[in-house]
């Protein structure tokens, strides 16, 4: 992680210029680790303050310098689409977890267990499968599978998630 802070007078089309590479290179190199992805979208937001500043200037009076090249908008830049990288995480942390057990397994679903019984990887399956090994007959919303009662042939205890399956044999 690094903190880059250009200082000095800038012109408004220099000043422009400035911030439009800084928030680029920031969009392609801010989020490779887990404080930089923290701090990068707060340190995009603060650029737009300084852009904002800049943009009340008036337009740089003719001399003996040249202005900088203020470039193309940042959202007519590529770089613009790594902001799509959290967008894309988010969903994927959304899609795993709609996928998991706890959300799938319901009473009166289907499930095997693709582990083994000290190290259980339980999956949902369709009960007309022939995978389907058990049925679930109750979901607690504890670890206690003593609740389970007779009936339960398994249980499958979820402590992460504290949630307790009670299974019974398909037949």
């Amino acid at each position: 992680m690094r903190f880059l802070r250009l200082q000095g007078p800038f012109c408004r089309t220099c000043g422009i210029a400035s911030v439009r590479d800084m928030t680029s290179k920031s969009l392609w190199q801010g989020w490779w680790g887990i404080g930089s992805s923290i701090i990068n979208p707060i340190t995009m937001l603060m650029n737009i303050g300084p852009m904002q500043k800049f943009k009340k200037l008036p337009e740089p009076a003719p001399g003996p310098g040249q202005p900088m090249n203020p470039g193309k908008p940042l959202f007519q830049r590529p770089a613009i689409l790594m902001l799509l990288l959290p967008v894309a995480f988010v969903a994927l942390l959304i899609v795993g977890n709609l996928n998991s057990v706890e959300n799938k397994a319901q009473v009166g679903s289907c499930v095997v267990n693709k582990g083994t019984s000290s190290k259980p990887d339980v999956k949902v399956v369709a009960c007309s499968s022939s995978d389907a090994e058990y049925r679930v007959i109750d979901k607690l919303d504890s670890t206690d599978e003593s609740q389970c009662g007779d009936d339960a042939d398994a249980t499958y205890v979820d402590e992460k998630s504290d949630y307790t399956l009670c299974l019974a044999k398909v037949k």
